[in-house]
């Protein structure tokens, strides 16, 4: 069976989307797919066993039409976006059956269980969605860390509201530091803020750090999380990865919706929130401007959490 799949644009619907597409996988003896998406998603899947061909997608029409035509003819269709485009696309994909994922019909639930429902309903199944799975092509040596290694992840990108500040995130770190080797991660758009942690480190007396943030491809991302003991991080596409390899993971929620984005499947995972009467505003900054949904946790709260891993 031949299977195109366009896969959700940000790394972490990616990743919640994985358990669904492995029902998809299950559905067929003999399955062969392509997927189509942003850079980020084809960059964390493409070490899936089943992939035959992956295709990153250009956002202009035109470009779009002759992609679509140029794809070839496949059995089965899935979209896991229901943006406008995607729909524009669908139109011109060659299939025997398309199917498409509409967030209106799908609106309650966690994330993976919303994108699960899509695919049973396609496929007229009954299936349960499994574990985040991710594959990985690893080629980077174990460190030699004399400590275990504790991630943290400040950046969001997703805007400013989501995102806990760098002060409390380099205070928890140097907490830390006796106990673990810490690696900051982060995106070229994430820089900044990681640069900031590690200016408070230094200022600390911390130097048992590595700044990887803007330095990693996504598969160096996913392999380096992999290896955690301990992730630190706002709501943000890292903790689903963390999720998929099971790390402890302490996860810092403001605006956004923990029981839809939260970790999937993973026992050693805490949530720390203020439950304010404001939360969850899903804003990208803060529409009454104090903030605080995150102004409000400190670090004592989250080493707290950290404790009862212990």
């Amino acid at each position: 069976m031949k299977v195109l799949i366009e896969l959700p644009t940000w790394l972490g619907d990616c990743v919640m989307a994985t358990p669904a597409i492995e029902n998809i996988v299950n559905f067929s003896n003999d399955v062969e797919i392509t997927f189509i998406s942003s850079f980020v998603s084809i960059e964390a899947m493409k070490y899936h066993p089943k992939v035959a061909k992956t295709v990153i997608l250009d956002k202009k029409y035109g470009v779009l039409y002759k992609s679509s035509k140029s794809l070839g003819y496949f059995d089965e269709f899935f979209s896991f976006r229901s943006s406008v485009r995607s729909k524009f696309m669908k139109f011109f994909i060659s299939a025997k059956n398309k199917y498409q994922f509409d967030k209106s019909k799908y609106n309650v639930g966690h994330q993976v269980e919303k994108y699960n429902n899509f695919v049973n309903n396609s496929l007229n199944i009954n299936s349960t969605p499994g574990k985040l799975l991710l594959y990985t092509n690893s080629k980077l040596k174990t460190q030699n860390s004399k400590l275990p290694l504790l991630g943290i992840n400040p950046g969001a990108s997703y805007g400013s509201a989501k995102r806990w500040y760098p002060k409390e995130f380099a205070k928890v770190a140097s907490e830390l530091s006796s106990q673990y080797d810490i690696v900051i991660f982060g995106g070229p758009s994430e820089k900044d803020i990681a640069m900031d942690i590690e200016k408070s480190l230094i200022e600390k007396g911390v130097n048992n750090y590595q700044n990887l943030a803007g330095k990693t491809t996504i598969p160096e991302l996913i392999d380096r999380i992999s290896k955690l003991d301990l992730f630190i991080t706002g709501d943000s596409g890292p903790i689903h990865v963390a999720a998929a390899f099971q790390i402890p993971t302490v996860t810092i929620f403001g605006p956004t919706k923990d029981d839809e984005t939260s970790q999937w499947m993973n026992d050693k995972s805490i949530i720390v929130k203020k439950n304010l009467d404001c939360q969850p505003c899903m804003k990208r900054t803060c529409p009454l401007q104090h903030h605080d949904c995150m102004n409000l946790i400190k670090a004592v709260d989250v080493l707290s959490a950290v404790k009862t891993f212990n």
